[in-house]
């Protein structure tokens, strides 16, 4: 099954944009994913071909109209049955790696990539559509958001990548930031690669990767180290109450 992506989109000339290089552009030739995008204007309802309007009560900016909206995703839902429809809001749910591997273990996904003010809102209880951020930022439209989830999607799909372990053993797999990497030169300006990741014992390596997961964690993402704790402390307690169960 080929992992593929209907971007909903004002500018479908920005795709596949960067996915058209490097191990995306190979797998995209190599037909290991597919996308197309298709343009939001194309379904206005008028002949100006118009696709926003004012805010409702007032405002600056303008506000992307749920007629048109709603005429775009009923024409991908028909072509592509089966595939979630995700807009790239700022409001949306963070979007997290666990979300991003549920994703790229489906068939493909639609995005629809917003501009100016934003969506009219009777559009995601209308088109049950779900609403994801990539962070808490405000980008020009929804384009480059996008192309960041599918970018991590698509590195994790079978053959993408050169190490089958390469995408398990990375920043948020375990709910952890990735520990650091160093190579050669040994030495520069002054500055050493750890001792111990000279040594070749590796279970000593190991156990120091983990300590600077955990540390860097703790220090650098505390939001991401008191959630890792909590699962820790929740898994443990559920595992004993499982044994006196027993």
């Amino acid at each position: 099954m080929t992992f593929a992506a209907t971007v909903l989109t004002l500018y479908p000339e920005m795709f596949p944009g960067p996915l058209g290089v490097s191990l995306a552009g190979r797998a995209l030739r190599e037909g290991t994913w597919a996308m197309d995008a298709v343009q939001i204007r194309d379904f206005a309802i008028d002949r100006h071909k118009t696709v926003d309007d004012t805010p409702a009560g007032g405002g600056a900016g303008m506000v992307l109209r749920v007629d048109v909206l709603a005429k775009a995703i009923d024409h991908a839902r028909e072509a592509h049955p089966g595939r979630p429809v995700i807009a790239m809001t700022p409001r949306g749910k963070p979007l997290t790696q666990e979300r991003v591997r549920e994703l790229a273990e489906g068939p493909g996904v639609i995005l629809l990539c917003g501009r100016f003010e934003g969506f009219d809102e009777r559009i995601f209880e209308g088109r049950d559509v779900e609403e994801v951020s990539v962070g808490d930022i405000v980008l020009s439209g929804g384009e480059c958001a996008a192309l960041m989830l599918l970018d991590a999607c698509i590195r994790l799909l079978p053959g993408v990548m050169g190490a089958a372990s390469s995408g398990h053993e990375e920043s948020f797999e375990n709910g952890l930031l990735e520990y650091p990497h160093y190579t050669r030169p040994a030495e520069w300006e002054g500055r050493v690669i750890p001792e111990v990741l000279r040594s070749g014992d590796h279970g000593k390596i190991a156990e120091w990767r983990k300590r600077r997961s955990e540390d860097d964690t703790r220090l650098r993402r505390p939001d991401l180290w008191e959630r890792h704790i909590g699962v820790r402390v929740q898994s443990a307690s559920g595992a004993q109450r499982e044994v006196q169960d027993d």
